[in-house]
């Protein structure tokens, strides 16, 4: 038996651990190394400078931008989106004709491609031919241009991440609850519990572990957006719009600035680590206590 296990961990593992030292140690090692020189992709870098990049970064407002708007990103996620695919999940759970419809139309947006998302959203908030000014021609008021607004360009973006990304949370929750035990809802509905009552105190907390995962994922797509923010604002007006990946694109990659993009890359990794342990080291221990 031991020796059989033996032969799976060295048949499986050699493969599984020269991909992933391919596809994700050795780009890593690759940015930690490019972000001590000031190169531009081409040639080998000669230009050391050491901790110069990541001073630079620090010190450059914009990435204090980038940073503060990816913090809303991943509070939205937490405080909006995930409450509302956990309310619409707990009303279309149920297995009926009617639920897989409207199942099926939440979830529609999520198979949307980002860029193809960012396209047609870009469209909606147009000042001259979107639906965004039809409707203020109608009520007779001027056009606003909602994308090129330092006010409301975020908020129209995270507006479009929260309808982009729920069905996907949706989905989730609605797995969980479709496996707590129907005898619990039924006994607690007897004992005269209303379906808000039987909703906090029985199916919530018999999904937890769907909450923990939806919640986590939510934390790390929100450090990853970039392909909906590109075609609606590409971080405008004036880097307003930008988050830590629509940054490190726009003043790294296509400045070919690839010293300081690499040290924006490695903050993204570390920053995206430490709340990866911090969510997983929090979170398990809730579930043990």
């Amino acid at each position: 038996m031991v020796s059989g296990r033996l032969s799976a961990v060295l048949i499986l593992l050699p493969p599984a651990l020269i991909l992933f030292s391919l596809f994700v140690i050795l780009p890593l090692v690759d940015a930690a190394y490019y972000s001590g020189f000031s190169w531009n992709g081409y040639g080998s870098p000669s230009d050391f400078v050491g901790t110069e990049n990541y001073r630079r970064l620090l010190d450059h407002s914009v990435f204090h931008t980038a940073l503060w708007n990816t913090a809303k990103l991943i509070l939205v996620s937490l405080l909006v989106q995930m409450p509302l695919a956990l309310g619409l999940a707990l009303l279309v759970y149920r297995r009926t004709p009617t639920n897989t419809l409207f199942r099926l139309v939440f979830f529609l947006p999520y198979i949307l491609a980002e860029v193809a998302a960012g396209l047609i959203w870009s469209f909606v908030f147009d000042g001259d031919y979107g639906i965004t000014a039809m409707m203020f021609q109608a009520l007779g008021e001027d056009s606003v241009y909602v994308l090129s607004d330092h006010q409301w360009a975020f908020p129209a973006i995270m507006t479009v991440i929260v309808w982009k990304y729920f069905g996907f949370h949706m989905m989730i929750y609605i797995a969980a609850l479709q496996g707590v035990p129907n005898d619990l809802v039924e006994a607690a509905r007897l004992e005269g519990a209303r379906p808000r009552q039987i909703a906090w105190f029985v199916q919530i907390p018999m999904i937890k572990h769907a909450l923990v995962v939806s919640g986590f994922f939510a934390i790390i797509g929100s450090l990853q957006i970039f392909d909906i923010i590109i075609p609606m604002t590409n971080g405008g007006p004036s880097n307003s719009t930008h988050t830590i990946v629509t940054y490190l694109y726009s003043f790294g990659l296509s400045r070919l600035n690839i010293g300081f993009g690499s040290a924006a890359a490695v903050v993204l990794f570390v920053l995206a680590i430490a709340i990866a342990f911090f969510y997983q080291r929090n979170t398990t221990r809730e579930g043990q206590a």
